[in-house]
């Protein structure tokens, strides 16, 4: 490292230039230990194990919230911008890896939000290069973003149904059958259009078993659609992505798939590879 930098900078570089291999070491370091620390927010959980070692897993929190602490105000003093980096993801993150734990001094069960530290884990994605998948997830996220619409119509066409099967259930059954409201009606009509089922509420009439026949058919018929739906938008996505070859005269994108040639200009997208005698 060179040593013309100042502190300020050195810290920077091994603390936020996960390409460097200062930067990776510490990264990993950090992994470690969140890793470690949600290990022991997990065994906490347990009733038996709490019981007996409740104090010493006290005593292992403090310690991380403590090393976490000290990492989070290492970052916002080599950041070159610290209030750009407390309010960016990753450092509201990181913030969130400290506050339960001053939280469980005055409620107890807070310790058990300490589990949000595992979103901490997505700078393995920085760590480990995997800019790849971080690619293919913004597919996703277009694929989200196209369907939008289409699954906003759904859901409403759904919630729909189940208010209409949900009341029509109320009239049919009765309290004396368990649908004592129209709500509990409702909540019927999602556990059975989804396919779920539990059985807690069951029609007993005639009429309200053909009801709901009906209404389970109708779920079957319709838990694909948004799949389909989802599926049709991330092939688009994809298939945009593939479409984008920058013309290099006119700078002109989006061409057709497998065109060899610029729709505006004329020119050839890809220069051809001379092969050597």
């Amino acid at each position: 490292m060179d040593t013309s930098l100042s502190r300020r900078e050195r810290l920077h570089i091994v603390i936020f230039e996960a390409n460097t291999p200062a930067g990776r070491t510490f990264d990993k370091i950090v992994l470690v230990a969140i890793l470690l620390s949600l290990l022991v927010t997990v065994i906490d959980s347990i009733e038996s194990i709490h019981r007996d070692y409740a104090m010493l897993f006290a005593w292992i929190e403090w310690g991380f919230m403590l090393l976490f602490a000290i990492e989070y105000i290492l970052r916002l003093y080599c950041s070159p911008r610290p209030l750009k980096y407390a309010f960016s993801f990753y450092g509201l993150v990181d913030l969130l890896a400290i506050v339960p734990g001053v939280l469980s001094i005055y409620y107890s069960d807070a310790q058990y939000l300490l589990i949000v530290r595992i979103i901490r884990m997505l700078r393995i994605f920085r760590v480990l290069k995997l800019g790849t998948y971080l690619r293919q997830a913004n597919y996703l996220l277009a694929a989200l973003r196209g369907s939008k619409q289409k699954i906003i119509v759904f859901l409403v066409t759904v919630s729909t149904l189940v208010t209409v099967f949900g009341t029509l259930m109320y009239v049919i059954e009765g309290p004396e059958h368990g649908f004592t409201s129209i709500p509990k009606g409702i909540y019927w009509a999602i556990v059975t259009l989804t396919t779920v089922g539990f059985g807690d509420i069951v029609p007993k009439t005639p009429v309200g078993q053909m009801l709901s026949s009906l209404v389970m058919i109708i779920g079957y018929s319709i838990i694909a659609v948004p799949t389909g739906i989802f599926t049709a938008e991330l092939a688009n996505a994809m298939r945009g992505e593939q479409l984008k070859h920058d013309c290099p005269v006119c700078s002109k994108n989006f061409h057709e798939h497998g065109a060899a040639f610029c729709s505006r200009c004329g020119n050839q997208l890809f220069a051809k590879v001379e092969s050597k005698a």
